[in-house]
């Protein structure tokens, strides 16, 4: 339960401590004074959005931090022990907003994400506003009170899950179903591409290969003449070529007497050049008749050179990229020839999603009809009680041809005021009255059932006095009593019910307007609900009204 708050500078409240007890605890004001700052506040720390006019004017930032006992709340423990946040059975949540409008969240003292800060205060406390009853107009909002009320949520927010998964399926399901046919005519386009390549079967550096066969091939004739010219050079020519040429000099250089060491060197070279030249005959005549033309052999190289190019005009690529052109058509084609199988394989985790979803909804569908017939006999009862007594309530599971995200069925409030009069939506027929009757009801009667330790009541009684009103104030200190509720209330008959008393009162001291709440002792109690009956001069005879009414409720 919440323990403690803690408020700095936060809209017109300058510094503001207080300690909470359980039961029922009441907050009440004069108009303008500020009975909502502590929910507001509160609210900042439960994760809620801000802005920097919270801040109060002159102030640097607005600091809040409530302390909640969960020592009763295991699962919030473990919460916490998993996310290492865990501190002697205490949580602490703390929301500090500065005037550039910058928040930053803290649980236990460390700094965490605000969707952490609003996880965890969405288990401590559930805050019931004065505008709830337009919240109930919706389908939504009231499927939402049948699954709340029924404990259901999880398994609702499963039957959502399941609802997306399925739908994710059945939407790749139908893209795969679509392209069938365009896939198909590709399927046709690449296999006879396949095959034109694997007929053409390019081998790995052939076109290189070819290239130099047809370049040798066609030069023939030309190497053999060139080739001839050469040996012509080195030995062929009788009147002048090398190798006689070197002998001549050589038989000269060796006439010389007396030879010096250049001259031998000279001597060795010539030598030397004569058997090199020698050699290049030899190699030259090799090559000479090792060249023959083969214009058979060229065509063929030719036409092979032409049929790859060709192929590859056709495919658009160059010819050195046909073989990973082949690469790319064959592995796009085990792609799209594995589809069929993946295609199958899809419709059967389709099939087996909506299977599982349609068994979740329909057991959603037996457990919120289980649910809804209790809520509504506990409404009705509720309403009944608070100036309708001719009132009939129920709530209709409207079955919708497939099923959807929220289940088989829309949830609906229906509602007929008095007698022989058909049940109709409470949002064609209930009045604003009704309407925040009927809400508080509803309210009431999930309060019973809540397992969030600390629910708040802010001026939910709007739109009701007298007699109603001190119904209202019974059923909230009914509930208060099992465990901890807040009330915000400008209603002495609301206000007297109450464990505990908290007075909002506005002062203003050198200009500056502060709001501040005080718990109220018995006497004090008396002058405020006194004030509630019967404004701001009080009577004796309001002080005597006020004081039995305070003593009816102890006697109760």
């Amino acid at each position: 339960m919440l323990t403690n708050i803690t408020i700095k500078n936060f809209a017109i409240v300058e510094t503001l401590e207080l300690e909470f007890k359980q039961g029922m605890t009441v907050v009440s004001g004069e108009t303008g004074a500020g009975k909502s700052i502590m929910v507001d506040a509160l609210s900042l720390c439960l994760g809620a959005r801000t802005d920097s006019k919270v801040v109060r004017h002159g102030q640097d930032k607005a600091d809040i931090s409530v302390t909640f006992d969960i020592q009763s709340y295991p699962d919030v423990t473990s919460w916490l022990t998993e996310h290492d946040l865990e501190n002697d059975e205490q949580c602490i949540l703390r929301r500090v907003i500065t005037k550039e409008g910058k928040s930053k969240a803290y649980i236990n003292g460390r700094q965490s994400p605000l969707s952490d800060l609003k996880f965890i205060g969405s288990q401590l406390v559930n805050i019931h506003g004065q505008h709830e009853h337009q919240s109930l107009l919706k389908k939504d909002a009231q499927r939402q009170q049948v699954d709340e009320y029924g404990k259901l949520t999880r398994l609702a927010d499963t039957v959502k899950a399941k609802f997306y998964d399925w739908r994710k399926l059945k939407e790749r399901l139908a893209n795969l179903q679509n392209q069938s046919n365009d896939q198909e005519a590709r399927i046709q386009l690449l296999s006879y591409q396949m095959q034109e390549l694997d007929q053409l079967a390019l081998q790995e550096n052939e076109i290189e290969q070819l290239e130099k066969e047809q370049a040798f091939l066609a030069n023939i004739a030309d190497a053999q003449h060139q080739s001839y010219q050469a040996m012509q050079v080195l030995t062929n020519d009788e009147s002048a070529n090398a190798r006689n040429m070197l002998h001549y000099a050589l038989q000269a250089a060796s006439k010389i007497h007396p030879k010096p060491e250049s001259l031998e060197n000279a001597i060795d070279l010539l030598n030397e050049s004569i058997i090199q030249v020698e050699e290049a005959c030899a190699s030259l005549q090799s090559y000479q008749d090792s060249l023959e033309q083969n214009p058979e052999r060229l065509q063929e190289v030719e036409s092979r050179l032409s049929l790859i190019y060709e192929t590859a005009r056709k495919h658009k690529v160059l010819p050195d990229q046909l073989l990973m052109l082949a690469t790319n058509i064959a592995n796009e084609l085990a792609l799209l020839t594995g589809d069929t199988s993946n295609l199958e394989q899809l419709k059967e985790q389709e099939e087996e999603a909506y299977q599982e979803l349609t068994s979740l909804a329909t057991t959603l569908t037996e457990k919120r009809i289980q649910t809804k017939e209790i809520l509504a006999k506990e409404v009705e009862t509720q309403i009944q009680g608070l100036g309708m007594p001719h009132a009939r309530f129920h709530i209709d599971c409207l079955p919708l041809e497939q099923v959807s995200a929220n289940g088989f069925e829309e949830v609906e409030f229906m509602i007929a005021s008095n007698p022989g009069q058909p049940a109709q939506p409470i949002r064609k027929v209930a009045s604003g009255g009704e309407l925040s009757r009927i809400s508080l009801g509803i309210q009431v009667v999930t309060a019973h059932t809540s397992t969030i330790p600390t629910l708040i009541f802010d001026e939910v009684d709007v739109g009701i006095s007298g007699g109603i009103a001190e119904v209202v104030g019974r059923m909230l200190r009914a509930v208060g009593s099992r465990g901890q509720i807040f009330c915000v209330t400008h209603l002495a008959q609301v206000a007297a019910q109450g464990h505990q008393h908290l007075m909002v009162s506005k002062q203003v001291v050198d200009e500056q307007t502060s709001s501040q709440i005080q718990a109220l002792h018995e006497s004090e109690r008396a002058t405020e609900i006194a004030r509630l009956l019967g404004g701001i001069e009080l009577t004796e005879q309001t002080m005597a009204h006020a004081r039995e009414m305070l003593n009816n409720v102890q006697l109760q």
